[in-house]
């Protein structure tokens, strides 16, 4: 590879490899106490409620880029498995302030185990590169993540 052009397009090549794979690990189904299993999602979404206390969903489909449509549906299903708590904000009867149950901190706890594990890992992986190149290659990210809001604005319209 010579140019930005071709480096860029091998760029756009692994991110897409990369997504596809991340789309097959969202399929599975991650078994983390006596029988109860989660897929990837339902286990972030608890994540950033864990971790972003008070949350709505609002805030949650922002924090996700997703739809709040998309972002209720999860929780509402996580209510039902009984892992997440809606409540009436004190301030608004529409938005609803999301909380764990019991569960939800167990699984919470149980994500942060096996998350700690694969982060300790990347981390290791990337302990050769600079910070300037690891702030870099965040940057890229930005500028791609910009780039498919773009699109879906566009694409939504039609």
């Amino acid at each position: 590879m010579d140019t930005k052009a071709e480096y860029i397009a091998d760029m756009g090549r692994k991110l897409m490899r990369i997504l596809n794979k991340r789309a097959r690990l969202e399929a599975l189904r991650i078994r983390f106490d006596d029988g109860v299993e989660l897929n990837p999602r339902e286990i972030h979404t608890i994540q950033a409620i864990g971790e972003h206390r008070p949350i709505n969903v609002t805030e949650l489909a922002a924090y996700f880029g997703v739809t709040k449509s998309a972002a209720s549906q999860i929780v509402s299903k996580l209510a039902e498995k009984g892992f997440v708590e809606k409540q009436h904000t004190a301030n608004n009867n529409k938005e609803l302030d999301l909380s764990l149950t019991e569960l939800g901190w167990r699984a919470f706890q149980a994500h942060e185990r096996f998350h700690g594990k694969h982060f300790a890992e990347l981390v290791n992986r990337l302990g050769a590169f600079s910070l300037a190149q690891i702030a870099t290659a965040s940057v890229i990210l930005d500028v791609i993540e910009d780039i498919v809001e773009e699109r879906l604005d566009l694409l939504s319209k039609k």
